[in-house]
């Protein structure tokens, strides 16, 4: 059983994931989130789109957008959702989106976080989200897009 919130509930003795070496912790992982999906929120194009499927959960949706990236960033283990299925039950969804996604992040993470983290947050939403782009395009029969992005 884990002591600490970055302990990883599986295996023997804590597994640190890569964000410990940047300073990564829960505290930033929440305030990066928080700050990102109220941007994201706001925006005129994404905000509708959330908004539409998240409703009135957007507690809960924020609690597991910190478990994911908990998962992602620290090894956690918390995250057992399954997003390319959350992602292509949405049909307004487009790959278009994918890189305004990306970009909102990039800027947020570099507001809220030291520079060291926020670089390694930008490269896992950068193969986060690319990996979702393409499974989503695949799904639907369409080309995947070019990969376009740095």
């Amino acid at each position: 059983m884990a002591d600490r919130p970055d302990d990883h509930p599986r295996g023997p003795g804590p597994r640190l994931g890569p964000g410990v070496a940047v300073g990564i912790d829960e505290a930033m992982i929440r305030t990066l989130v928080h700050a990102f999906y109220g941007r994201v929120r706001e925006d005129g194009v994404l905000g509708p789109i959330f908004d539409g499927a998240i409703g009135e959960a957007w507690d809960a949706h924020l609690a597991k957008l910190c478990d994911f990236w908990s998962s992602v960033m620290l090894a956690t283990g918390r995250f057992q959702g399954r997003p390319m299925q959350a992602h292509n039950r949405l049909p307004g969804i487009r790959t278009g989106h994918f890189g305004r996604w990306l970009a909102l992040f990039e800027v947020t993470a570099r507001d809220v976080c030291p520079p060291a983290a926020a670089t390694l947050f930008i490269e896992r939403s950068r193969m986060i989200g690319r990996s979702l782009e393409l499974g989503l395009a695949v799904s639907r029969g369409e080309l995947p897009p070019p990969n376009t992005r740095a």
